[in-house]
């Protein structure tokens, strides 16, 4: 098995010091080095700690050898594609964690810029942080297991108001939803 802590590590912008603190109970940024480089064996207990301070999963700190993963092998620059000097392994946004479940909306009809086909990824919040998800795409239940999708627009008191993506639609208000599911990823075949 092949560790991407590193590769996370640096997608997350952290040093190997500034993980080391993260850890829980904090450790060295020497033995960290050494987990990324296989040097050191990466027990449970040690990808459970790292993956906790990282905010991911414990599975996404390792992948087979045997299966080709996607690379990333060229940025695209204002200038045109850049190639990078060293490709490196492709984490979806959904591996870099951020709390809450994941779930998927999928799109059978279309509705302002999305398209039927589209998967969009949502992942799920606490109504108390309604304000992190203003101006952000969002699914929220309703009573009778139904649901309500839109721009988050406003929220007050217990209300949460939603603005459909549909043009002319008018805003929808939901009292008390249990959870709002934050837009997050947009899957979309070409």
């Amino acid at each position: 098995m092949i560790n991407r802590i590193r590769d996370i590590r640096r997608q997350k912008g952290l040093t190997l010091a500034d993980l080391a603190a993260a850890c829980e109970p904090p450790t060295t940024p020497q033995t960290v080095g050494r987990l990324e480089t296989g040097m050191r064996n990466l027990s449970l207990k040690w990808m459970e700690r790292i993956a906790a301070a990282l905010g991911v999963e414990p599975e996404m700190l390792v992948r087979s050898e045997s299966g080709d993963h996607p690379q990333v092998v060229a940025t695209l620059e204002q200038a045109g594609p850049e190639a990078r000097a060293a490709p490196r392994d492709a984490i979806l946004a959904t591996d870099l964690g951020g709390g809450g479940s994941l779930m998927v909306l999928d799109i059978a009809f279309p509705h302002g810029e999305y398209r039927p086909g589209d998967q969009l990824w949502l992942r799920r919040i606490a109504p108390e942080e309604a304000a992190r998800a203003i101006n952000r795409d969002v699914l929220v239940p309703r009573k009778g297991g139904r649901f309500a999708f839109g721009r988050l627009i406003d929220r007050q008191g217990s209300m949460v108001g939603l603005l459909p993506p549909g043009h002319g639609e008018k805003q929808q208000v939901v009292d008390n939803p249990a959870w709002i599911a934050v837009a997050e990823m947009l899957v979309r075949r070409l």
